[in-house]
């Protein structure tokens, strides 16, 4: 709902200071019925994909489509909607995807060797399910008409982008008055909180051997390999995880190799074996005692679970 109220409201604010309707839009769903948010809210819309169909040969074609999803898009599979996507696309309507809305295009097929943008948590699942997109945790990312933004307030920031590119850095400055924001960030702005906010961490060596785990967790480094990049010893790194994350390096690493695994786990339908090799594990038995060590619960009985959720 964040996405969608920050990538729409832009565009009449837009009309607002203008005094002329530059910017219009319609609202469709599959079948033309409303559409209830994850947040209980239903939103009604003016056409369904049908009537979208229809309307692509005449005038009343849109010069861009915005796909805006949630959570639980992992699986989602309609043939009709990739086929429109792909069509709209193919006759020079822009294409975007707000939050996980990127899961769509690229089932539909259009983020193959481009450039997008998802929301952070949902990352690790849809660089698994789409390998041959260039995923990156940007706000937005914008590539050959396809644009795809992170969701939450970063739909604000791309919906900017494009008013500003149509107009100029004045309506945009106006805009952002109206919305109580001092500025448009910049595609590459990080989605999440610097380590150092996030984690409460100020010593500079340990958030800097926490980016290498982080960057590292497919083929996780040894603590000697650590130790020589941030040029401390074994023993002083020992002690200074100690002090500031209450808890051995080796098993801060451990904990972030499985909160990845988590997510592959509810967000894609790899083999529990191949989610542990790419956290970093040389067994499934060890990661799956290790997953149940932490999360009290095994890999499978994870997905048992999550199925169940979403069933409910």
């Amino acid at each position: 709902m964040v996405a969608f109220a920050t990538a729409l409201d832009p565009l009449r604010i837009a009309n607002r200071m203008l005094g002329y309707e530059a910017y219009r839009w319609r609202l469709a769903s599959l079948d033309g019925r409303p559409v209830r948010a994850s947040n209980g809210v239903e939103c009604a819309v003016n056409t369904s994909l049908d009537d979208e169909r229809r309307k692509m040969g005449g005038s009343d074609r849109p010069s861009m489509a915005v796909v805006c999803t949630g959570v639980n898009i992992e699986k989602y599979q309609n043939k009709s909607v990739f086929a429109w996507l792909r069509e709209e696309y193919n006759r020079g309507v822009a294409i975007g995807g707000l939050c996980t809305g990127a899961y769509v295009l690229a089932a539909a097929g259009l983020l193959s060797n481009r450039r997008c943008a998802i929301h952070w948590e949902n990352l690790p699942g849809f660089s698994e399910a789409f390998p041959k997109a260039n995923v990156f945790a940007d706000l937005f990312e914008v590539e050959q008409n396809i644009y795809t933004c992170a969701g939450g307030t970063a739909a604000l920031d791309m919906m900017l982008k494009l008013i500003g590119e149509d107009f100029d850095d004045n309506l945009v400055n106006r805009i952002c008055e109206q919305v109580l924001t001092d500025r448009v960030r910049s595609p590459t702005d990080r989605q999440r909180l610097p380590l150092r906010a996030r984690l409460g961490v100020q010593n500079s060596k340990v958030l800097t051997i926490i980016e290498l785990m982080e960057a590292n967790l497919s083929e996780p480094l040894s603590l000697i390999e650590i130790a020589d990049h941030v040029g401390l010893s074994r023993r002083q790194i020992e002690r200074l995880f100690r002090t500031e994350m209450g808890r051995s390096p080796a098993r801060y690493y451990l904990e972030i190799r499985l909160d990845r695994a988590r997510h592959l786990l509810i967000q894609s339908s790899m083999p529990v074996v191949e989610v542990a090799v790419a956290c970093g594990f040389v067994s499934a038995s060890h990661f799956s005692k290790c997953y149940r060590e932490l999360y009290a619960r095994s890999p499978q009985q994870e997905r048992v679970d999550r199925k169940q959720l979403l069933a409910a």
